[in-house]
């Protein structure tokens, strides 16, 4: 899955949450860009925190030789990231519909400590 990912035009690919977790089970790392207070009432299990308000200044805490997808509540905020770092030469995918569509596929989601959390 991870090599068949394409740009069009430029812009990153996109993934849907169940491609996104296929991509994660083959070494890709979720990118959560949400908010700290929206990173705390729920996120992937998997999931590194970086808000998309603080991206560019932590850019090299983020893997070069991986692909990354980024996710946030909807998909807009990650889709802005996902822009930003295709343009800086990353390997990157946009998960389409963000946290609300991986908690719609069934898919974990917890707060700290492994418990239960909710996508918002």
């Amino acid at each position: 899955m991870i090599r068949k990912l394409r740009t069009l035009m430029g812009r990153p690919a996109t993934l849907t949450a169940t491609g996104a977790q296929q991509a994660l089970a083959e070494g890709a790392l979720l990118l959560d860009v949400r908010e700290r207070n929206e990173w705390q009432t729920g996120h992937a299990p998997q999931a590194m925190h970086l808000a998309h308000s603080q991206l560019e200044e932590h850019l090299a805490e983020l893997p070069v030789d991986r692909l990354i997808v980024a996710v946030c509540r909807s998909g807009r905020r990650s889709a802005m990231a996902a822009d930003l770092l295709n343009r800086r030469g990353y390997r990157v995918a946009n998960l389409t519909g963000g946290m609300t569509a991986w908690a719609a596929a069934g898919l974990p989601v917890i707060i700290d400590r492994n418990k239960p959390g909710h996508a918002t």
